[in-house]
């Protein structure tokens, strides 16, 4: 049944050719995300600047709301194909930056690219749920899980050596590639959309994906659960220098090893999501998937290298389920008219917080003790997983049953 379910989303044209375009794309904005930095740092010298780069490609997620409206407006697939060759010229002015001067233009472009991606990722959601079969969308969160996961594990270290040998434009020209084939791709898919119902007025529209999340008794602790999660990862991803320096006693470089085994665990999870999904309603799949998170994050406190692996793949492991839990309860609970902007809200409001951990992480770790750091956030983990499977269990015994 498990690998019969995954044959299945694959066979689906339509569902293939979205994860297929997932792959490319996902695999030339992995390879840009490490290289605007690199870019950045060697350009100007200054670290500060550097690390702008990644706020720059996170700081549209703010906007999510607005441009999940605007995916609701216009049709999904010929949004997916019209920005994806719009990110392809742009990229490919990248070849302009060559100095100190011209550094600018690099951080417009992540700012735009950052932009697109909240966009495209409103539209593949709702597209993505009108055209793949209800049972199935589970799986193909869990495959899509996989796929990103499995580009971060692979693109950054493509994208440095690249950078290596020919310099920035080369990986920003990558990156403009796979914007194009996955262009292509979108465009080759089987669907037909019905017209777009007329627009209502904007300022509605704008707040429509919060209260649907607010209202919804199986959305809003999913969604509320996705955001405490990435908190506390964001807390623990900004203390992992200091957790490798100060309590393994390792050199930096040893992180590089952690985070691959976190992302193996990742790509394990999205094989199993599916599955898992339909044999436990979905917040009891994110609460255990929470549970084994903190429990990973508090472990942090032993200084044994075979501890550290291991709460590094169980973190990559426990970390998405309440992501694809999330995201698969948004596609089946939502209708289609406001699927857009519902998806890129809950998107923003699980996401935003981690990049604010991310800054308050940094900040804390220069007056508070690694270990404490790791030992409150496994705490908090851990808590709100109870607290989510508690309130599964009530809202079961109130009738609300389902998959929930």
């Amino acid at each position: 049944m498990n690998g019969s379910a995954v044959v299945r989303v694959l066979r689906d044209r339509t569902a293939g050719r979205c994860l297929a375009g997932v792959v490319v794309s996902g695999f030339g904005t992995s390879a840009m995300w490490l290289t605007a930095g690199i870019w950045v740092k060697s350009l100007t010298g200054s670290n500060s600047l550097a690390a702008l780069t990644v706020f720059a490609m996170w700081a549209p997620v703010l906007a999510g709301p607005a441009l999940g409206a605007l995916a609701d407006r216009l049709p999904r697939k010929a949004l997916l194909v019209r920005v994806n060759l719009a990110l392809a010229c742009l990229l490919a002015a990248l070849v302009l930056v060559d100095s100190e001067r011209t550094v600018w233009l690099l951080f417009v472009v992540l700012v735009l690219y950052g932009t697109a991606g909240v966009l495209l990722d409103a539209a593949e959601s709702a597209l993505v749920a009108r055209a793949v079969e209800p049972r199935l969308l589970a799986d193909f969160n869990g495959l899509r899980m996989t796929a990103n996961e499995g580009m971060k594990l692979v693109a950054p270290l493509a994208g440095a050596g690249l950078y290596a040998r020919f310099g920035g434009p080369a990986v920003a020209l990558l990156d403009a590639a796979t914007c194009a084939l996955a262009a292509l791709l979108f465009a080759r898919l089987p669907v037909r959309e019905p017209p777009r119902a007329p627009a209502g007025p904007w300022r509605g529209e704008l707040g429509a994906g919060l209260r649907r999340i607010g209202g919804s008794a199986v959305l809003c602790p999913l969604v509320t659960a996705g955001a405490v999660t990435m908190l506390v990862a964001g807390v623990n991803g900004a203390v992992t220098y200091a957790y490798v320096d100060d309590v393994l006693g390792r050199a930096p470089a040893y992180a590089g090893v952690l985070y691959a085994v976190q992302g193996a665990g990742s790509v394990a999870v999205g094989l199993l999501a599916g599955p898992l999904l339909r044999r436990v309603p979905g917040r009891v799949f994110a609460a255990g998937g929470m549970a084994l998170f903190g429990l990973a994050v508090g472990a942090r406190v032993v200084p044994q290298d075979a501890v550290a692996l291991a709460a590094s793949a169980a973190i990559g492991f426990g970390l998405p389920c309440v992501l694809v839990a999330a995201v698969t309860a948004v596609q089946r609970e939502t209708p289609d008219a406001v699927l857009g902007r519902t998806a890129a809200t809950a998107g923003s409001l699980m996401t935003a917080p981690n990049a604010v951990a991310l800054a308050l992480g940094a900040g804390l770790v220069a007056v508070v003790d690694v270990r404490v750091l790791s030992a409150v956030g496994g705490a908090v983990g851990v808590v709100a997983a109870g607290v989510l499977l508690v309130g599964a269990a009530g809202w079961r015994r109130a009738g609300g049953g389902g998959r929930s």
